[in-house]
């Protein structure tokens, strides 16, 4: 009999949708975080570009640095999840747990293949030509700049870590995906605007919906994305605000970026939702369980945020075909 995990590799290998079946045979009948079904006709080819996974730690340890410990959430589910949100294309981002270590995405990269999924990498300044080629070949496009770490009273580390950042892509056609807050973002609105490679900010790019699209710092968002300068992933709706299940107060911000420039918008869902804020007395090491969000609500809200169906289509199939060169 088949285990779970080559029954999963090899649906994917033939390039198989996941079918209710299938999925029991993978032993993941349904994701326990789709609990509304999808209201809306998602297009073929629609991606979900924000996602991680976490696979067994035995196999791929977790970064002895990390700030927080999450549940394991291997690929099997990550599959289940799409077939259950009726999506074709994943984009799997190495979380913060791992530092530079790369080989839980990579392995999840395997396992979808080239037809169905690409990656957004970390990497640290020792990281070689040799080894990011290695990556490009893997279904990399990207790395992600936490500029939080950088210094978020310093814009000149900032300013530091995206030249450094770029340096290293050198001709390679990825883009930085950039963690940020806008306080981070205004004074290096400049820079982003002249950097040789596409910017992307995930999260509404730290936007607090409670504050609306006036927002200081927002504006300047919103500038980069009118002149196609950056992307930013209508992603994590629950980071940007507290008002749950529906998150009504970031609507005004998704149709300001929209109204700004749809080209440059990719949604996301960021499952497996991680819960990286610290906890009294909670250490790092100890489990950090995932916010309960419902992932089916969580797409049904792009329908409420974008309601004409040409430019949804577009945010969700053809703006990740060019992004992330599928």
């Amino acid at each position: 009999m088949l285990s779970r995990r080559q029954t999963l590799a090899l649906a994917l290998a033939n390039g198989l949708a996941l079918t209710d079946t299938a999925a029991r045979a993978a032993g993941q009948a349904a994701t326990p975080t789709v609990k509304t079904p999808v209201s809306f006709e998602v297009p073929p080819g629609a991606c979900d570009c924000h996602v991680h996974v976490i696979p067994d730690p035995a196999r791929f340890p977790f970064w002895a640095g990390r700030g927080y410990t999450p549940p394991v959430d291997p690929p099997e589910s990550l599959l289940a999840l799409q077939h259950a949100l009726k999506l074709d294309r994943v984009v799997i981002v190495t979380p913060s747990v791992y530092g530079t270590d790369n080989a839980a995405t990579l392995d999840g990269l395997r396992l979808f293949g080239p037809q169905r999924a690409r990656g957004v990498a970390v990497i640290g300044p020792k990281t070689g030509p040799a080894e990011l080629d290695a990556l490009a070949q893997a279904g990399i496009r990207g790395i992600r700049v936490n500029l939080e770490q950088a210094g978020v009273f310093d814009p000149a580390a900032s300013a530091k870590a995206l030249d450094s950042a770029v340096q290293q892509i050198g001709s390679r056609p990825w883009h930085l995906q950039v963690y940020a807050r806008l306080s981070v973002i205004g004074p290096l609105k400049p820079q982003l605007a002249a950097l040789p490679v596409p910017v992307v900010f995930d999260h509404f790019a730290g936007a607090q919906a409670a504050l609306g699209p006036d927002q200081p710092g927002f504006g300047d968002v919103l500038d980069l994305v009118r002149g196609g300068q950056a992307w930013v992933k209508l992603s994590g709706a629950y980071r940007a605000s507290d008002k749950a299940p529906d998150y009504a107060d970031v609507t005004p911000l998704a149709r300001a970026l929209v109204a700004a420039n749809p080209e440059r918008l990719v949604w996301g869902s960021d499952w497996p939702h991680p819960d990286s804020t610290p906890k009294p007395g909670r250490k790092p090491t100890d489990l950090a369980p995932a916010q309960d969000v419902d992932d089916g609500r969580l797409i049904d809200l792009l329908a409420t945020w974008v309601p004409d169906r040409t430019t949804r289509d577009r945010i969700l199939v053809e703006n990740p075909k060019r992004l992330y060169d599928f």
